[in-house]
């Protein structure tokens, strides 16, 4: 009787204080002049990459972990998380679970009430949600689930069957018009949901900030590259004909996602329905840091950073729009996984773009924030396997990636700097 009266007061108090923080205005994000607005004042930000969020609010006994992770995060000064939508289809091999999407329009109630749980936590915090829509990789499903769904054939695996045969695979997802539709039927349930906790249709609600086509969104080949975008300035004109009040980009890498083609990147960036530009920055992954010999190649992976955001930041300044790097990862020192290894390189990375947005602020330029890969928080991984299994805690690394590879624990010294950096942006906004 005292668990279920108890449970009754938390109810309560949970629609009571979600009823208070609706009848305080909260102002949706805005672009102007190739800068990001919150009603008069300039959004200067960095924020973490955050995908699992909707899935830790999908069960109750997650919804703990949830709540403590979105503390920490604000305590932090991290105001701005990236999220992934849901996941999509059946479980296969480096594929997180559970799915949003099971099947094609046939979704899991748990993990939308998870979205909409998530919301409004971050609504409470005053944070802001970048969500993404589908992804072009296969820890999620996405392109390759959407294709498998539209009679292609099963979709491949990268670490199974190979990067070409999959490459092959999902190229034809930009020229496939039935995965076009289901992938626009999926946007549109989505858009159109109203939050079940704070009675707002996600329209409506200010704590998200932006609709993101997909997670690094590509072409996958040179042929393709016309259709690709196509597809993303149809999609993106499609989600603000319903939906007049939240940003929309593209969630791309740059250059490095457009089949090396930047007059690809800036095309697709160029449409009005788009209103900031992406770009990911990946050093060990691209080559530019050489993981058996980290601190010898470090110097150069600074330079290629550099180099690399100066390219993009010179387009988003002839299109007079914001830019964010919303994915950027260092390894922690010597390849370790766990959260008692140092990240003494990593946090000197961090630092090299984090002054690059505090002397943006200051001088009201457009690169206007980031996104770190990834908050790990108080998740550990499982010992006994370095890759993610169903059942093991969720942390920054998807199923495909060694567990620890890039998440920044809550014991991180890089944590204290993140709080650092961001109470200098907020005493910038104050000048």
């Amino acid at each position: 009787m005292k668990s279920t009266s108890l449970k009754v007061i938390m109810c309560v108090f949970f629609c009571l204080s979600i009823m208070l923080d609706n009848a305080i205005a909260q102002p949706f994000v805005k672009t102007e002049n190739g800068q990001f607005k919150i009603g008069k004042s300039s959004y200067y930000y960095i924020g973490a990459n955050f995908w699992y969020g909707a899935i830790l609010g999908a069960k109750k006994s997650d919804r703990p972990r949830l709540i403590k992770e979105l503390d920490l995060l604000k305590a932090s000064g991290v105001n701005n998380l990236r999220i992934l939508v849901g996941a999509d289809g059946p479980a296969r091999p480096s594929k997180i679970q559970p799915s949003l999407q099971t099947a094609p329009g046939v979704y899991d109630d748990s993990l939308l009430a998870g979205l909409d749980f998530l919301l409004a936590e971050m609504q409470r915090r005053d944070m802001k949600a970048i969500l993404y829509l589908t992804n072009s990789w296969e820890w999620s499903g996405g392109y390759s689930q959407y294709l498998e769904w539209a009679g292609k054939g099963k979709a491949p695996v990268p670490a199974v069957d190979g990067w070409n045969t999959f490459q092959s695979y999902v190229a034809q997802f930009v020229q496939c018009d039935s995965c076009k539709q289901l992938f626009k039927n999926h946007v549109s349930y989505i858009l159109n949901r109203t939050n079940r906790y704070t009675k707002k249709k996600y329209i409506n609600d200010p704590a998200i900030m932006t609709w993101q086509i997909a997670n690094e969104p590509r072409a996958f080949s040179a042929a393709g590259k016309p259709a690709f975008a196509a597809w993303v300035k149809e999609t993106a004109a499609f989600i603000k004909s319903i939906d007049k009040n939240h940003l929309v980009t593209t969630g791309s890498e740059g250059q490095s996602g457009s089949e090396d083609d930047i007059a690809l990147w800036q095309d697709i960036h160029s449409t009005p329905a788009i209103d900031y530009l992406t770009i990911h920055i990946w050093p060990s992954n691209w080559g530019w840091l050489d993981r058996a010999n980290m601190p010898g190649t470090f110097d150069k992976a600074i330079t290629n950073t550099k180099a690399y955001l100066d390219k993009h930041t010179a387009i988003a300044r002839q299109l007079n729009k914001p830019l964010v790097v919303e994915e950027f990862g260092l390894p922690r020192d010597g390849m370790k996984f766990n959260p008692e290894s140092t990240t003494t390189l990593r946090d000197t990375y961090y630092k090299t773009i984090f002054e690059l947005i505090a002397q943006s602020a200051k001088t009201g330029d457009v690169f206007a924030g980031c996104n770190f890969w990834a908050w790990g928080g108080t998740g550990r991984a499982t010992k006994g396997h370095v890759f993610w299994q169903d059942g093991d805690a969720y942390l920054g690394d998807p199923a495909q990636e060694e567990q620890g590879l890039y998440s920044v624990f809550d014991t991180d010294t890089t944590v204290g700097m993140i709080k650092e950096y961001n109470q200098q942006l907020q005493q910038t906004k104050k000048r």
